[in-house]
């Protein structure tokens, strides 16, 4: 990740937030054959570990433990029209909200495996209330102990947190404005939300 100064987001805690908001993202590491990459939820585990899981057949299982990878969380993202700042001699860009996370992967026994996925199902379930909350108590007796059979689990020692927030802090506050309105007018209203949170 190599943004510009004014795009840098280095509030690590605002960060973090964010992974746990999306809760979603693409694993990558570099293997002896080829680069491989899987897109899985993720949960934190404390403060500087993140856990997720995948299904134990997934050919990145096998170059994961003890070994350094990258996990890059997306957000928010939009194409913005040179159109829409009321400037001239402007170019088509993309405005966007991203996080990368670095450090050694090490793969998780099975309680601990479980722990994260049920902290993960508590966490997504919490966010559909008044919905009760779903747990695994309601699957038949059985069941999920088959379904883990089918599953790994690993944590990452993040060691590096590296946060883009490309949001227009460049251009004049009033293009800015005017981005956000047509954002809004075209689908875009998180990211327009993002922007004007940027304004002074």
């Amino acid at each position: 990740m190599t943004p510009g100064a004014p795009y840098r987001w280095t509030d690590e805690a605002a960060i973090r937030d964010f992974v746990t908001q999306t809760g979603f993202g693409l694993l990558c590491v570099a293997a002896p054959d080829r680069m491989h990459a899987v897109h899985l939820p993720l949960i934190w585990l404390d403060e500087r570990r993140i856990g997720l899981h995948l299904h134990r057949a997934n050919p990145i299982v096998p170059h994961l433990d003890g070994q350094d990878a990258l996990i890059v969380v997306t957000g928010d993202q939009a194409y913005i029209s040179p159109d829409w700042y009321g400037l001239p001699d402007k170019v088509p860009t993309w405005n966007y909200v991203a996080a990368e996370l670095r450090g050694p992967m090490t793969r998780l026994d099975k309680a601990q495996t479980i722990a994260q996925i049920d902290a993960l199902s508590h966490e997504q379930e919490r966010r559909l209330a008044p919905k009760p909350l779903w747990t695994r108590d309601k699957m038949s007796d059985g069941l999920f102990d088959k379904t883990m059979t089918g599953l790994v689990g690993f944590a990452m020692q993040v060691e590096a947190i590296h946060g883009t927030a490309k949001l227009g802090q460049d251009k004049p506050e009033t293009a800015r404005i005017g981005v956000a309105d047509a954002l809004d007018a075209v689908g875009g209203g998180a990211l327009a939300s993002l922007m004007r949170g940027t304004l002074a």
